[in-house]
């Protein structure tokens, strides 16, 4: 199973995420070091376990107050070995400014996207970025348009990101996990949203799911080097 640690970014600092309701984000208070800059906690996380790809959300983009670029960008240069994933809230193919580099891979994310057209139009033009698509949901169901719940639509991966319960303790989705897995179609599913200890990862990887997004139980320490080998061996 493979463990991807997530960074969001606001203002140029890391902020902790809080059931997707982001006038709430803070800056990060993390047991992995004293700090809320981007490279000092990217260097924790690397001391911590050598994970080879990392999830960042540039909250700006997203919410469309600019950008951490430059940030994203820095992390990159020290950092070259490391595959970024990277979400920017991206609805105009010609508004990705990454194309140049083969380690970051683009994330669309449902929330933002007003039909399938778009979405098929993004999959297409941005095929060098590798795109992933993020099945966003909150308590009421999907973020966008409601097709891209269906296999025709998934790319080779697929995160199902449950913004309701992301920063929660409160479990993850298991039933939606399941259901995604359910459909038979081999796509490489990720969980993200409310994971609580190892527990929960190993039952999310007994139900199927390729891998999971985590940050609040690194951060908080319930999830430490030993327990991530284990799930990565």
């Amino acid at each position: 199973m493979e463990i991807i640690p997530v960074i969001d970014l606001l203002h140029g600092k890391v902020v902790r995420a809080q059931r997707g309701e982001r006038d709430r984000y803070l800056p990060i208070l993390s047991q992995l070091c004293d700090s809320c800059e981007p490279l000092e906690i990217m260097r924790a996380l690397i001391e911590l376990y050598p994970f080879k790809t990392l999830y960042i959300a540039d909250l700006n983009a997203i919410q469309g107050m600019g950008d951490n670029a430059a940030e994203v960008r820095k992390l990159q240069h020290h950092f070259p070995h490391i595959d970024f994933w990277l979400d920017t809230g991206i609805i105009d193919a010609n508004a990705w400014s990454y194309l140049d580099t083969a380690t970051i891979r683009c994330i669309i994310g449902s929330e933002v996207l007003k039909n399938t057209a778009q979405y098929t139009h993004l999959l297409s033009n941005l095929a060098i970025a590798r795109p992933i698509l993020s099945l966003d949901f909150n308590g009421n169901g999907l973020l966008g348009p409601k097709a891209l719940i269906q296999p025709e639509y998934w790319p080779k991966e697929l995160i199902c990101m449950t913004l309701a319960r992301v920063g929660s303790y409160e479990g993850p989705d298991f039933e939606k996990i399941a259901g995604l897995v359910a459909t038979g179609v081999q796509r490489k599913i990720y969980a993200a949203g409310g994971i609580r200890s190892i527990n929960d990862l190993k039952g999310l990887h007994a139900l199927g799911a390729a891998g999971a997004l985590i940050a609040s139980t690194l951060h908080d320490g319930k999830i430490d080097a030993p327990m991530i080998a284990e799930l990565m061996a």
